[in-house]
């Protein structure tokens, strides 16, 4: 099948249209996660997501919707005990983590029958994301974009200086508490591309690469967007030619442009000198 007639496929369409919506997502909230130093609680927040899955598969119920709701809660939870007491936040993320996959794990074993759609929350699987989830990934979009744009400056403040922040009377415990639910729900959007395990690649190594070449938060969030969907292409490009899935070589992907691109500036400066 040539490239024209693979992109003249419905699948294929819903897939980079998802991969648009994904890397909008990925790129704002990515640059705020990596700005604010919340690497480790987004991974927490990713892992603990898959107590919604289980929930979802349990209930018979709509799988992204539930597991939107159950991550919202979990990351506030998260956000109300690590604001409390930071000299155990390592600690704390780790707990509520290790609880979010137990729990979500125990559900789906005690759901009669074979769940054939385990490894697609696990990995993703970004050609089989459905016209609804596609809606519901626009959704959040908006919302995300829409916050972006309505609190900029004071999320400026609040990232690089947050003492100046509270000075100012900017409600820095509301900033925190409604990055920390944009990262949940971004995360819900990531599930069937790049799946739970390896969603914080997709939403750490945009930024770190774009924050090399840009020095404003708008030009980061925007570079950072631009890498993640170039990586996701990049990484369906190489599912298709390589036949393997297609979360894996997203990431895959992602990692060996970073790598390649790490690998010649540094060779660059030895040059240099």
């Amino acid at each position: 099948m040539s490239l024209m007639d693979l992109l003249g496929q419905g699948f294929v369409q819903h897939a980079l249209i998802a991969a648009l919506l994904v890397s909008i997502a990925a790129g704002i909230v990515g640059a705020l996660v990596v700005v604010n130093r919340l690497v480790f609680m987004t991974g927490g927040i990713a892992h603990t997501a898959y107590g919604g899955v289980g929930t979802a598969i349990f209930l018979g119920l709509p799988v992204l919707p539930v597991t939107g709701l159950f991550t919202a809660g979990a990351a506030l939870l998260l956000g109300a005990l690590t604001r409390r007491r930071r000299e155990r936040t390592d600690t704390l993320i780790g707990v509520i983590w290790a609880a979010g996959m137990a729990f979500g794990l125990i559900l789906v074993e005690l759901t009669p029958g074979y769940q054939a759609g385990l490894m697609t929350y696990l990995f993703g699987s970004i050609l089989t994301v459905a016209t609804v989830d596609l809606w519901l990934m626009a959704g959040i979009d908006a919302v995300i974009l829409g916050l972006a744009l309505y609190y900029y400056r004071d999320l400026l403040s609040f990232s690089f200086d947050p003492i100046y922040a509270r000075t100012r009377g900017i409600p820095v415990t509301g900033l925190y508490f409604m990055l920390l639910l944009l990262v949940a729900e971004t995360v819900v959007m990531m599930i069937q591309v790049v799946g739970l395990l390896l969603v914080i690649a997709l939403l750490t190594l945009p930024p770190y690469l774009a924050q090399r070449y840009t020095r404003t938060l708008g030009g980061m969030m925007l570079l950072s967007a631009a890498f993640s969907l170039l990586f996701c292409l990049a990484g369906l490009y190489a599912s298709y030619w390589f036949d393997v899935g297609s979360g894996p070589a997203i990431i895959a992907t992602a990692c060996a442009i970073y790598l390649v691109v790490v690998g010649i500036e540094r060779l660059l400066r030895a040059a240099r000198r």
